[in-house]
């Protein structure tokens, strides 16, 4: 069975993104990770109260996967571009070294979350195959609310080219996402119920099945 790492700019991002998949690598027997690259903190201007509160979040979601291990970076969030490129990289690539996965999970780099374009830079760098020879695929993820607003000009649009069966995992996953209240809304908020139903609905009809996630495929080592 495979190592299967997420990374996730903030934490809701895996969830969004590949939640689905996630609880169906886990329910075969694969071993998934969670690495949340930023955090909140009080020299972010957190409260005590609110920091409190989503690491109960991150708590509850992680057992609801059944994460192998967590990772928290806890960097600056929406202010990554502020740090040394290196000091992310090196972040991400301790963890690369310690969860040795098999699968990457990364966000799409030209989402409207300048933190999203940064991870993914960061995670090109500490994924490279020379010095991570363990990693045989790598996929980025959507992420709405941030993908479908990335509307750079020059940016050719998210155009997935894997497409995963989540059919039996979609209740779940939106179950999992009502656990960060502060996150999610009534719908035509993009972060609801409704709003990634017809997402998934949409990824299925792309593939022949009633729900579904989709991926970038980046890279990929047979």
């Amino acid at each position: 069975m495979s190592n299967i790492l997420v990374v996730a700019p903030h934490a809701d991002d895996e969830t969004l993104g590949c939640g689905g998949t996630l609880l169906r690598y886990k329910s075969e027997g694969h071993s998934i990770h969670w690495l949340i690259v930023t955090g909140m903190t009080e020299k972010a201007g957190f409260t005590t109260a609110r920091i409190e509160k989503r690491q109960e979040e991150i708590n509850l979601v992680s057992n609801s996967f059944g994460f192998s291990s967590v990772h928290e970076l806890n960097l600056p969030p929406a202010t990554l571009e502020s740090l040394p490129l290196g000091e992310i990289i090196g972040g991400i690539s301790k963890v690369m070294s310690i969860v040795k996965p098999e699968v990457v999970f990364v966000p799409y780099r030209n989402d409207a979350h300048s933190d999203h374009e940064i991870v993914f830079d960061a995670a090109m760098s500490a994924t490279k195959s020379f010095r991570y020879p363990f990693i045989k695929k790598l996929l980025a993820y959507e992420t709405i609310s941030e993908t479908d607003f990335g509307l750079k000009p020059e940016d050719g649009g998210f155009r997935p080219n894997v497409f995963v069966n989540i059919t039996h995992f979609l209740s779940q996953k939106l179950n999992i996402l009502d656990v960060f209240e502060s996150e999610m809304g009534a719908f035509p908020f993009p972060r609801s119920r409704k709003a990634l139903e017809a997402l998934a609905s949409l990824r299925g009809v792309q593939c022949n099945c009633h729900a579904a996630e989709a991926f970038m495929l980046i890279k990929e080592i047979s």
